[in-house]
């Protein structure tokens, strides 16, 4: 099987760790190779972060260049502007549409792109774009859109559905797993 790259992008606090933590475990359950990179940027509250998970028959590095990843999970718009130049050619981005305004768009400095989205389908990415905020709202907890959108995620993974679950369960703490299985089915079925 040939190596697959997913680049989990967001802001600090939104819980893409823990994204990436559950996806890590399903993977190596599953009996893939699997190589999940340390944090790159500012993961305190509010800056930029990203992770690499990389998965297949062998994998030798955990990091992905420019242009090889063949999905994009973005926890946020902007994010996967940030990371645009990574996608593969035949990639696809999966993008929670919440907006989260940078300090230079707090501060006054610059105004929030309007033209995100519209910029990916230009360059022929393939983009999956969904209020995740409001998929686990409605599950139950606004701090599980990362689930939501591993849910999402899960459509294009060949890992069923079943084993996901098994993996919340074996990953989140007791008391979250009911509302984050929600949010997964919700975000799964969205």
């Amino acid at each position: 099987m040939k190596t697959t790259n997913i680049m989990i992008v967001g802001v600090g606090g939104q819980g893409s760790l823990l994204a990436s933590k559950l996806l890590g475990r399903l993977l190596v359950d599953e009996g893939y190779d699997v190589k999940v990179s340390e944090v790159h940027g500012m993961s305190q509250r509010g800056g930029s972060v990203v992770t690499y998970v990389r998965f297949g028959d062998t994998v030798t590095s955990p990091i992905i260049d420019e242009g090889e990843a063949d999905f994009i999970v973005s926890f946020e718009k902007l994010e996967a502007a940030r990371y645009a130049a990574y996608l593969a050619k035949d990639g696809k981005v999966i993008v929670n549409t919440q907006e989260i305004d940078p300090m230079p768009v707090i501060t006054g400095a610059v105004s929030y792109p309007t033209d995100i989205l519209e910029a990916f389908a230009a360059k022929g990415a393939v983009i999956d774009s969904f209020d995740a905020l409001a998929v686990a709202t409605e599950a139950g907890s606004s701090r599980a859109v990362n689930i939501a959108l591993m849910g999402r995620l899960a459509g294009y993974l060949p890992i069923p559905y079943e084993k996901w679950l098994t993996a919340i369960q074996n990953t989140v703490a007791p008391k979250f797993v009911a509302v984050n299985e929600k949010a997964f089915s919700l975000g799964y079925h969205a």
